[in-house]
Formats: C-alpha cells, structure tokens, sequence
C-alpha cells in the first residue's frame, strides 16, 4: 500500500509544479488579448445541482469519522505521509488558502474584470468567510476529532483547506466565462494546500476533503447572499437600515449599517 500513498503524494504536487505553467499561460493570454468585461450573471436561485460535489466531499468526510475501514485508510495514508518519514513542517500552507482570492481581487483592481466590481467582489469574498468560519468552528467543536499530531480536538474539518477551496471557488467564478484556467489554476493551489495540512500530520484526509466541500459551498452561498443584499448597496431610497454579517479577528457578529436622509 505505500507506493500507492507516494503515488497519491506524488500526483499532488505535480499539480503544483502544473499551476506554474497554468497560471503563466493565463497571464500571457490576459495580456495579448483586448480586456472586456465579463457578462454581468446574477444568482438569484440556489440550485440543488451545485451543491452535489460539496455534498458529496462533506459525506465521504462525515463517513469517513464513523466507518473502520476509512479511518484505517486516514491512519494508513498518514503513516506513509509523516508517521513513517517524519519531516520538517513547512507553512507555506498558511499563506497559500488566500492565495486564489487575492489573485481575483488583484485581477479586478488591475483592470482585467471578471464577473463582478472589485468592491463586490471584496465582500462576496468576507461574507463567504463569515458563513465558512461559522459552520466550519462549529462543526470542529460538535466533531471534537483529535488531530493526527495529538495537538488537539479540532481536526474536523480542516478550516485551511476550507478557506482554500472557498478562494479558489471564488477566482473559478469570477472569472470562468473568460477562461477555465483561472479555476484550474485556484483549485490546484487548494488541492496543494489541502495536501501540505496532511503532509505537516495536521489533518487526516476525510478532514482535507471536508473541509474542501465546506469551502466551495460557503462561496456559492455567499453569491446568494449577495444578489439577494446588493440591492441595498444600490438602492435610490434615501432612509434605510440592513444588518451585515461581520468577521475581525476570529471573531463572528451582526453589524446593523443605518443610512439617514
């Protein structure tokens, strides 16, 4: 079975050494080609559709947690990963989760559009944070899954991970009417970030896909959310009051935003 789990190590970062390429060819195309703006889309209606491969990583995650022979495949993959090689812990992984988010953000800003302003993006981008932040801790403390380092109880699910496939879902649908590459590009930094958390022996492999599948449906229902609040941003009214989910420092709230005549 070990040459098996190396296979599975191997092919994840392959896909690393496969972004640079990826993301290279997407610059050079952005550039050569005349810049216009993305169709505007809105998503007014959650369909069941999208939700199916969130679900299903969810699933196999919560399955994984009740079933012997998946936690013996979790243990097994970990031994072949760090138990058996024990290794130096990198923390690039920290850095990485924000990488596809920023890289949509810094495309708006340098005038390359995508399917939303900047501004709009920004805050898609915190409300996904808030809804992920939220059911992920609260999943983590309901779950109380011991870490395969024995550090603690939060394993499950994996929040880098999540935070990762949040970011890269949102790089994938700001800019996928342009070209598929931008998804790919995002989805390879999260797949990467999922397997250095396996690699640095913080997470076991059915938290890294959970937390995958709580990523990407955190965004899609933070887009939404958003069609369903941006009215108000725009609104003509002059006397209106709205509450905003908030998120600084860890910490989750409301905030209640009043806007006088």
């Amino acid at each position: 079975m070990k040459p098996f789990f190396r296979i599975i190590g191997l092919g994840l970062m392959l896909q690393f050494v496969f972004l640079g390429s990826t993301m290279a060819q997407i610059l050079d195309s952005s550039y050569a080609q005349p810049i216009a703006a993305a169709p505007k889309k809105a998503d007014k209606q959650l369909s069941a559709k999208a939700f199916i491969a969130p679900g299903i990583l969810i699933g196999y995650g919560i399955w994984a947690n009740n079933n012997h022979t998946l936690q013996s495949f979790n243990h097994s993959l970990q031994e072949a990963l760090y138990t058996n090689r024990p290794h130096e812990k990198v923390h690039i992984d920290n850095y990485l989760q924000y990488t596809p988010a920023a890289f949509a953000i810094g495309l708006s800003c340098a005038g390359i559009k995508g399917k939303d302003n900047t501004k709009d993006i920004v805050f898609i981008y915190a409300l996904s944070n808030v809804i992920l932040n939220t059911s992920v801790q609260l999943v983590k403390h309901g779950s109380h899954q011991l870490r395969p380092d024995g550090s603690d109880y939060n394993s499950f699910p994996s929040g880098h991970t999540a935070e990762a496939f949040a970011s890269a879902e949102l790089l994938r649908m700001e800019y996928k009417d342009r070209s598929p590459g931008y998804g790919i590009a995002g989805y390879g930094v999260a797949a990467v970030t999922g397997y250095l958390r396996m690699y640095n022996n913080k997470h076991w492999l059915s938290d890294v896909l959970a937390g995958a599948g709580f990523g990407i449906a955190s965004t899609k229902i933070a887009y939404w959310a958003y069609s369903k609040l941006r009215p108000h941003f725009y609104s003509k009214k002059k006397n209106e009051a709205f509450i905003l989910p908030t998120y600084q420092q860890g910490n989750i709230g409301l905030a209640m935003v009043y806007r006088p005549q």
